[in-house]
């Protein structure tokens, strides 16, 4: 039966070329692992851990990890306890000293809507301490399910995409039990011709380019997977019972498709699995924060636990008749991936996240790629959001449980929260340059309790901050948090223009565009083809909205050297110039020189931009079969100069915190003085 599963013109091919040349090419030993692996009453499925992450991470690590609700808890309660604290003081000064201190309620307003993005993550990351029961499993065997993997393909680079063709066909699985079918929007000659002689190796790969006529959508990436799902009927024996996507890039691993199907397998509901996306070509450092790993390992398991698993574009595995019953990837979306998950959950279906590194990618190359295609799916999610009410109510969405909706509703706020984060962000320059004071107080008491309030605020965020980590490793958490930062004025514009703004003032439902245009790329990556430092600076202020923050950390330090000439001059001793300072620019934990460094990054991006290896050095390449994947040491994201540059950033700040904490409980009072 599974045989059918090739065409007749491929097969006349395979044999017209003489097969038998070409066994030794294809012959291929048997898995050692799942030799070994005990198969449990006679079943094709076998479990090879207790826990699919087991690899990635364990130890004393994991124990670690589960007091997450335990300092989520305290970190809100020190952090309430700290605002309404800082709201009486406000009020108290005002009566006391008959005035209105407009500075310090917007500082206050600044530092509350700061916080609001990492206490909603963590409302939700308390939940890390619900186990998700997710085994590592194999498939094994030759009776296996019939699969369709697409790989979908619109003008990419050619050798990338013979890439992961190659890598897909080659994987451990009966060759007459999938097919690998390039869906290539781009119509490219060169690729057709490239699959004709490829399926002269391995019969089971198929190229294919839908047709597009004038005037009628096309739908994007989903339009081409709907259609590779009609015509997938047309094929000698049908459709597979599963389909399977990969994008142009992703290079599969070898048992890609046995670690997932067993999930599907043992839980006829489960309409949609994936893996996490990972990336061998990120910089070192990865200085605009491209990888995915604070969410591949710590929120996408989280959501995996409370049955909302998001399905994460790439490398995923879908049952037909769930798609079919949705009538396939929903269209008129930037974001078909979470669009669908959301339309499976919807209508009652499970998802599964499998953690375990089964596919691996390339990031964008250069600074306009990586603002595309994040803007890209911050309004593809918001768009979905808005066409399914925010998960809160609607037909569409009636089966999801609590724990979805309120998933749904919260990535989706949090993109919307954006445009608050850049105005509010836009206050401090301000109020610095205008010399106010940020945090009022009626008496030196009242003072000395905001700092200690300040300090356990600050220390229960950093320990929670360093915990939650710990699945992806505690620098891609500060990197994370600098992108919040950089990336907030993008986004927000985008909504903006998507979803608030009518055409005639400049609406517009896409992704980040540049300014003008740039007459070439900068190849910032390549150490012997990058454009000059002019060139690349010009770029990325004027072309990249790079002036907004090259103005912001200007005028927010000039308010900042201003603050404090005013401090000293104006104030008499030691003391009072020392309060002076910590009130009107310095209060703890400084928090102006983190966004300074946050927004600094498109500068120093453009100034010093990462030298990355050419992709072919990247890969470990079979000689004979032409098949790559990535080394072991492009895997990982390697530790660089700026990382250490803000780890001390951040520990002086810190330590200031601590020193200021500790001058609260020695220092006189003016009185005693």
């Amino acid at each position: 039966m599974a045989s059918t599963l090739i065409t007749e013109k491929q097969s006349q091919q395979n044999l017209s070329s003489g097969a038998a040349s070409r066994t030794n090419l294809l012959a291929r030993p048997p898995s050692p692992i799942l030799a070994s692996a005990p198969v449990h009453g006679g079943s094709a499925i076998t479990t090879l851990h207790e826990r699919d992450d087991s690899d990635i991470w364990k130890g004393w690590r994991r124990k670690i990890f589960f007091l997450i609700p335990l300092m989520t808890f305290l970190q809100a309660a020190f952090y309430l306890l700290y605002l309404g604290l800082r709201i009486y003081c406000v009020v108290a000064a005002q009566n006391a000293f008959n005035g209105t201190y407009i500075q310090a309620w917007v500082f206050l307003a600044i530092e509350v809507v700061v916080a609001v993005p990492p206490l909603m993550h963590n409302m939700w990351t308390m939940w890390a301490i619900k186990k998700r029961g997710r085994n590592k499993l194999r498939l094994v065997g030759d009776d296996v399910p019939t699969v369709d993997v697409f790989i979908t393909c619109c003008g990419e680079d050619e050798e990338v995409i013979m890439d992961t063709v190659r890598a897909a066909c080659d994987i451990d699985y009966p060759q007459d039990r999938f097919r690998v079918i390039l869906l290539d929007d781009g119509q490219s000659k060169i690729l057709e011709e490239s699959m004709a002689k490829l399926s002269v190796i391995y019969p089971n790969a198929i190229y294919d380019a839908r047709p597009k006529f004038p005037g009628v959508p096309h739908h994007f990436k989903a339009g081409n997977l709907n259609y590779g799902l009609d015509h997938v009927h047309t094929f000698p024996g049908g459709a597979g019972q599963f389909m399977a996507a990969l994008d142009a890039d992703m290079i599969p691993e070898r048992c890609w498709l046995r670690a997932i199907l067993p999930h599907m397998i043992k839980d006829p509901k489960i309409a949609l699995a994936c893996p996490p996306q990972l990336f061998y070509n990120v910089p070192r450092g990865d200085p605009l924060s491209q990888s995915l790993d604070f969410f591949v390992h710590v929120i996408e398991p989280i959501k995996d636990a409370m049955g909302v698993a998001w399905c994460t574009g790439s490398g995923y595995v879908a049952r037909r008749d769930a798609l079919d019953e949705i009538g396939n990837f929903p269209l008129g979306s930037l974001a078909e991936d979470v669009a669908t998950s959301t339309h499976l959950l919807g209508r009652g279906w499970k998802t599964a996240y499998i953690h375990e590194p089964l596919q691996f990618g390339t990031v964008p190359e250069d600074y306009g790629g990586h603002l595309k295609q994040r803007t890209r799916w911050a309004i593809g999610t918001v768009d979905t959001s808005f066409k399914l009410k925010f998960c809160l109510w609607g037909d569409k969405i009636k089966m999801m449980t609590t724990a979805q909706r309120f998933s749904g509703f919260l990535y989706a706020s949090l993109n919307l929260y954006t445009i608050l984060l850049s105005v509010s962000l836009l206050a401090i320059p301000i109020i610095l340059v205008m010399g106010r004071p940020l945090v009022a107080y009626a008496t030196e008491e009242q003072l000395r309790w905001l700092i200690r309030a300040c300090f356990a605020t600050l220390a229960t965020n950093r320990l929670c901050e360093f915990i939650l980590s710990m699945p992806a490793g505690y620098h891609v958490g500060r990197r994370g948090s600098r992108y919040e930062m950089w990336m907030s004025p993008y986004i927000a514009l985008c909504v903006i223009r998507s979803f608030i703004l009518p055409t005639w003032l400049g609406g517009q439902s896409q992704a980040f565009k540049p300014t003008g245009s740039l007459g070439s790329a900068l190849n910032e990556r390549d150490a012997k083809t990058r454009k000059g430092l002019f060139r690349r600076l010009s770029a990325i202020i004027f072309g990249y909205m790079g002036w907004y923050h090259l103005v912001f950390v200007y005028v927010t330090l000039v308010g900042v050297v201003l603050t404090s000439f005013r401090c000293v001059v104006l104030e008499d001793g030691v003391n009072q110039q020392l309060f002076s300072l910590i009130t009107h620019a310095f209060w703890p934990p400084v928090t102006f020189v983190f966004i300074c460094s946050a927004l600094w990054t498109p500068i120093a991006y453009a100034i010093d931009p990462p030298t990355v290896p050419e992709r072919e050095q990247l890969l470990d390449r079979d000689s004979k079969t032409g098949v790559a994947h990535p080394t072991a040491r492009s895997k990982k994201i390697a530790f660089s100069g700026e990382d250490a540059w803000y780890e001390v950033e951040y520990t002086l700040t810190t330590a200031f915190t601590c020193v200021v904490f500790a001058a609260s409980f020695f220092w006189r009072s003016t009185a005693e003085q």
